[in-house]
């Protein structure tokens, strides 16, 4: 009862936070209900991008990925500062030079309608059919785990274990369906950046109790005696370096996860929406940046959880994907259980609503704005955008329990991600960079790199992965793709090459700090890889 009633208090703490702190804003206006009004500044970019990011499949997933790999895959949390340093440097001054809302409206200052069209519909579906029932899938399964849910309502309900999995997924996903629909991006940032404290918190809590746990079913105690025997008895569960037969091979930080990276965090809709509502570039850089150092605590979080669960349950037989759930609620005392559910609630509905918003904001102003009503107003665009969220809300209820019966679920999040990160990184990277190819080269290379990708994926990944990993087949299309783009571009050539334009919208001068700030980030993802190699 303590569980449940410190649970419902922090969860609606943050409700009423929220509500007031966003109370004045404008959801009427496209930039005011996309964009946040362009008013975010450094500390709600950072903690949205966390939270959008640190969300159930990242706490569920890669923990259970470090119950089955061990450290090597805190490569998916170190590499993202190589990706948010080349955001903060590279990417984020073009996009918001551009004066954009999405990235697809990008690509059609670059190149034109057509490739804006067929980059919004990519990303609608891929957010609608993989990314939105992933969230909610990993969600219920980790508050399964940590509050008992099937425990608490089976007396009453005499659900099954799907069925009970099934009504969580619902509960969550309405609750984040009214945050992203009727409040907008900026309501998310701040609702973001509240749970963001608190989900460090309680992921470092759990690590420390998790740590003294091991000590005391060894007869000692103490935080750092629960390290050191971590360490001794799991030596081989520590090498950043990860071998050929783990889910990310050291080769593979190169290829696939730096791609699948790259794109996570410079080019993802669902992601970089914040960034574009940056106040202006300074605030951008100094978000995106500080988020960076961030992530580099990530393994602490989810990664060193994982491990710590193998060493306590790993011959009990648990799945892998339930091991984040068990320590939660084996090792925390229950008010705490309750405080870290509403977190975890929290980062659910983070990654949700930032899902959802994207979807609605790609719809609205790519199909409704772009294709459908050309001619339609602030208003009829914002409300296309709600009822479109809802209908897509919807979809990813459904579809989120058939994930039920998953290896892994980061692992399956990986692959399906992989199939439209690649394509659309190496158009928009080439398109920014080779700056005399025309549209139709752009379209035809993007067209093959999806093709080349579900082959890949469904098609012959068994006669793939017998020769070399699936991440290095994704670094060969990406470069396939790209060097196609180019070659076609011979044949499909702007009369000028490509000059982008300041829109104005927002000032572009940099943080004075952006360079030494993003350099130090560098060293810092070498000197973690380096003092666990």
């Amino acid at each position: 009862m303590l569980t449940l009633t410190s649970f419902l208090f922090f969860t609606a703490l943050v409700a009423v936070l929220t509500l007031w702190l966003t109370r004045g804003d404008d959801h009427k206006s496209t930039t005011g209900y996309f964009l946040a009004g362009r008013t975010l500044t450094g500390g709600y970019i950072a903690g949205s991008l966390m939270l959008t990011n640190l969300s159930t499949e990242q706490l569920v997933g890669l923990n259970g990925a470090a119950f089955t790999d061990g450290l090597a895959v805190m490569a998916w949390e170190v590499v993202a500062g190589v990706a948010l340093a080349l955001m903060a440097m590279v990417f984020l001054p073009r996009f918001l030079k551009s004066g954009i809302a999405t990235i697809p409206e990008f690509l059609e200052k670059r190149f034109d309608q057509s490739t804006r069209t067929i980059t919004t519909f990519i990303f609608v579906l891929a957010y609608t059919l993989i990314l939105l029932p992933i969230i909610l899938y990993t969600g219920a399964r980790g508050l399964d785990g940590m509050l008992d849910v099937r425990g608490l309502i089976e007396p009453i309900t005499h659900l099954s274990e799907l069925g009970s999995l099934t009504l969580v997924i619902w509960i969550v996903g309405l609750i984040g369906s009214a945050y992203a629909i009727f409040g907008g991006l900026r309501t998310i940032a701040v609702s973001d950046t509240i749970n963001g404290f608190g989900l460090i918190v309680g992921g470092f809590a759990i690590a420390a109790f998790g740590l003294s746990a091991i000590a005391t079913d060894a007869g000692t105690s103490g935080i750092l005696e629960g390290w050191r025997l971590l360490r001794d008895t799991n030596p081989e569960r520590f090498h950043s370096m990860g071998t050929a037969d783990t889910s990310v091979p050291f080769s593979t930080l190169f290829t696939g996860v730096l791609l699948l990276n790259l794109f996570y965090w410079c080019t993802n809709q669902q992601i970089i929406q914040r960034t574009l509502g940056a106040k202006n570039l300074a605030e951008g850089q100094r978000g995106v940046l500080l988020a960076g150092f961030m992530k580099l605590l990530g393994p602490m979080i989810l990664v060193l959880p994982g491990i710590i669960a193998f060493h306590l349950y790993a011959k009990s037989g648990i799945h892998a994907d339930a091991a984040y759930g068990t320590l939660v609620h084996n090792v925390l005392p229950s008010w705490m259980t309750g405080f870290f559910a509403a977190v975890m609630i929290g980062a659910i509905l983070s990654s949700f609503n930032s899902a959802l918003n994207a979807t609605a904001t790609l719809f609205s102003l790519g199909i409704y704005k772009g294709l459908i009503a050309p001619n339609a107003g602030h208003e009829a665009v914002v409300r296309s955008g709600k009822l479109f969220g809802a209908a897509v809300a919807i979809a990813a209820m459904l579809g989120a329990p058939m994930l039920m019966g998953q290896d892994s679920i980061f692992g399956y999040l990986q692959d399906m991600n992989g199939i439209y990160f690649i394509p659309l990184f190496a158009v928009i990277l080439t398109g920014i960079f080779e700056r005399r190819a025309a549209a139709p080269a752009a379209n035809v290379a993007l067209v093959f790199g999806l093709v080349a990708m579900m082959f890949g994926s469904f098609v012959f990944k068994e006669a793939i992965t017998e020769h070399l990993h699936f991440f290095h087949y994704m670094g060969i299309v990406f470069i396939a793709t790209c060097a196609l783009q180019i070659a076609l571009g011979r044949v499909w050539r702007r009369e000028t090459a490509w000059v982008q334009v300041h829109s104005g919208d927002v000032d572009l001068t940099p943080w004075r700090f952006a360079k030494p700030a993003a350099a130090l980030l560098l060293v810092a993802v070498i000197s973690i890889y380096a003092s666990f190699a």
